[in-house]
């Protein structure tokens, strides 16, 4: 399970970081533009009931600050609407919770003491905003919610003085918003970032068990659904860009030897290898599949040729008698290969027919002798 930073929750994995910070970005879009039209209108409101507590030459003031500290909500609203939200959305979104707290200082700053009752609750209002509904980490709530903390002492407890009690209380309250809305901010973000792990967990799980549905377990080449769906999809793309490609049917000769000579032990390490060898003779858009027992199939995509047929038939035979490694006493083995190519005119183009094609050419390979190929008509 991947570890998270006790304090900032980041993963140490920064991969897993990325992967849910994208995984984020949808859901910080309606989030934030909610919360900004909640905040603008809640900020509006707020001004509803200046003329009770603001002296009539002061109103202007206040409005003025108002509407500036509107400007980074309305700017970051109409940002969550470009290519720009996706790289960079965090921290604007935490600069609007910053918006309305600098802007209720400002206000609180060129009023009398006594406007403070009425102001500072703002701030209350605030901090929770800024942990628990703009849509901002919580490392990053902090980190704004704590400067707004040192800011506010400073400007009214060493600048303007206010009476120590009003400040005591005033630290009291702020201290618990930020107490109570950092630990709902932190508990969200830590039980989303769990979540996202399980969920991340379940999806490698489900990715695994469908690759062992659809690969041999012995070798790991697809099985025989999985070429199917290839060869399903060869086709398609033979019909679309008339390209004409090619099935191997290969079958190991002297096989049997080794399972009853050295043990199936011995014969399952032959296996893996010579499965090795033809995915290493072919390239990365071609399939290579276990059939099962000493039985391959490969899918050759834009084979061109006949001649390119025989060609790969030949090296596939060289490489497979091949001597193995550690094995001083391996009988010799080679390969029979059968090859189909498709689409063909007035045949049947379906992957069990083009299966049962090349089947049927390896079994002629065989019966002239074995380690031979033999092109099917």
């Amino acid at each position: 399970m991947t570890r998270m930073h006790p304090l900032t929750l980041r993963f140490h994995d920064p991969e897993t970081e990325q992967s849910f910070l994208r995984q984020l970005v949808p859901r910080l879009r309606l989030q934030g533009r909610a919360a900004i039209v909640v905040g603008v209108i809640v900020y509006f409101v707020y001004g509803a009931l200046d003329h009770l507590f603001v002296p009539p030459d002061q109103l202007g003031v206040v409005w003025i600050i108002r509407l500036a500290a509107l400007a980074v909500p309305l700017t970051v609203l109409v940002l969550t609407f470009t290519l720009w939200f996706e790289k960079a959305n965090q921290w604007p979104l935490a600069l609007v919770g910053l918006s309305a707290s600098l802007g209720l200082i400002a206000m609180l700053w060129h009023l009398p003491v006594d406007s403070s009752t009425y102001y500072y609750p703002g701030l209350m209002l605030a901090t929770f905003y800024t942990y628990n509904l703009v849509g901002a980490r919580f490392i990053q709530a902090l980190c704004i919610n704590v400067f707004v903390l040192l800011l506010f002492n400073l400007l009214f407890g060493f600048v303007r003085a206010y009476p120590d009690p009003m400040l005591l209380s005033e630290n009291f309250f702020m201290l618990s918003a930020n107490l109570i809305g950092g630990a709902a901010g932190y508990l969200v973000e830590y039980q989303r970032r769990q979540l996202f792990l399980r969920e991340l967990q379940l999806d490698r799980e489900r990715r695994l068990h469908l690759q062992r549905s659809l690969h041999d377990r012995l070798t790991g080449l697809p099985n025989r659904d999985l070429l199917d769906d290839r060869l399903r999809q060869a086709l398609a793309l033979a019909r679309r860009d008339a390209e004409r490609h090619a099935g191997f049917f290969v079958d190991l000769d002297g096989f049997k030897s080794v399972n009853d000579q050295l043990g199936h032990e011995t014969g399952d390490a032959v296996l893996r290898e010579v499965a090795r060898r033809l995915v290493a003779a072919t390239r990365e858009t071609d399939t290579i599949s276990r059939l099962g027992g000493d039985e391959f199939f490969l899918l050759i995509h834009d084979i061109g040729s006949c001649d390119a047929a025989v060609h790969l038939a030949e090296k596939l035979i060289r490489i497979i008698e091949e001597p193995i490694a550690n094995q001083p006493d391996m009988p010799p083995i080679s390969a029979s290969i059968g090859i189909s190519l498709f689409p063909q005119m007035g045949l049947e183009n379906t992957p069990e027919a083009i299966i049962r094609s090349a089947d049927q050419a390896m079994y002629r390979a065989k019966e002239a002798g074995k380690r031979r190929f033999h092109l099917a008509q």
